[in-house]
């Protein structure tokens, strides 16, 4: 069925290939994916997509090798994608959508395939400007940040916010956001070096070996500290994000090495602080799509941008498993399948 054809009062069914995950595996290098074929068909709200390409999130690694006990075996793995809607209610047929979510590919069948069905709020329109990998790889990291940032409160104009980890994805997305919104940036390191990603003034960057994470905070703020710390990292920088809250600061966290931190109760209460997690596994698929079009705008309007694509980071649904390796050695790039 091309994309352009109306569709029919009774929902197109198509055979899709997609990487099926049998069962939970010890580490990433023991996945054994296998590419089968799948009858799908939608219900009467939903989306049928041909996917045009799909991230690999650690997210995705983690449920695959039983680090997330909800997650079900066997399933089709993948949270984000983007695609041409090939089937769907009136008005649907030919656009170009990408979206995420937090039980796609976790808890039901999700985007590492030909083919998706997905319900029809859950969607974005894909802008023109951005390549269908630039799409994928939105997903997970810009809506870990955005909803970060509102839970937390949207920052204002004159508002310093600290990003710890500040050259991961979901810290880019978060100077991305914050920037957006006019507020100063300064970034976290664990080594020398500058930040990578797209910002809309300048960040600065504090290199956490070399430096006092804290005392240099509250020397580049005039002694007030952070509005708001977003710990894309968790316990390693969980005390110098406490220490550089300013009055009434929110800390914000995503991510643990070790559970159990020390904690201060009384410079808790005294500085008036907030502490908000965020797990986007709890979202939804149109939840997601909620939070996806708030971000629309500013993709739209140039002062969000996806994250860059290798080439060397695109891979066919047949070398799933070299995709989940490379994301599972920590690498910096956004890692894509192509089906």
């Amino acid at each position: 069925m091309s994309a352009t054809e109306k569709s029919d009062a009774r929902p197109v069914s198509v055979q899709a290939r997609c990487v099926r995950l049998p069962a939970k595996a010890a580490d990433a290098a023991s996945l054994a994916p296998v590419i089968e074929t799948r009858a799908l068909s939608r219900g009467e709200n939903d989306l049928l997509i041909e996917i045009k390409a799909a991230a690999v999130n650690p997210s995705d690694v983690k449920a695959a090798t039983g680090l997330m006990p909800y997650a079900v075996f066997p399933r089709t793995s993948g949270r984000d994608y983007a695609g041409v809607v090939i089937d769907g209610p009136q008005g649907w047929i030919g656009r170009e959508v990408f979206g995420s979510s937090g039980d796609l590919g976790i808890r039901r069948d999700g985007t590492h395939a030909l083919h998706l069905v997905v319900e029809a709020d859950a969607v974005v329109e894909k802008p023109k400007s951005i390549s269908w990998e630039e799409a994928a790889g939105i997903g997970v990291p810009f809506v870990t940040a955005m909803e970060g940032l509102r839970r937390a409160g949207i920052p204002k104009a004159g508002e310093t916010v600290l990003v710890m980890g500040v050259n991961g994805k979901v810290g880019q997305a978060a100077v991305q956001i914050a920037t957006w919104h006019g507020a100063r940036v300064i970034g976290v390191v664990r080594r020398a070096e500058a930040y990578e990603g797209h910002a809309n003034s300048k960040v600065e960057v504090i290199d956490a070996s070399a430096t006092d994470v804290a005392a240099r905070v509250r020397e580049l703020s005039g002694g007030k500290g952070a509005d708001i710390v977003f710990n894309t990292v968790g316990d390693p920088y969980f005390q110098a994000a406490h220490q550089s809250l300013a009055l009434r600061g929110r800390q914000i966290l995503i991510a643990a090495v070790d559970r159990i931190v020390q904690f201060n109760i009384l410079e808790f209460y005294r500085g008036q602080h907030t502490y908000v997690g965020i797990d986007t596994l709890g979202l939804s698929s149109v939840a997601t799509g909620a939070v996806l079009r708030e971000l629309a705008p500013g993709f739209a309007g140039g002062h969000l941008k996806p994250f860059p694509i290798k080439p060397s980071a695109i891979y066919p649904l047949e070398q799933a498993k070299a995709a989940f390796i490379a994301v599972a050695g920590s690498s910096r790039d956004r890692v894509i399948l192509r089906p």
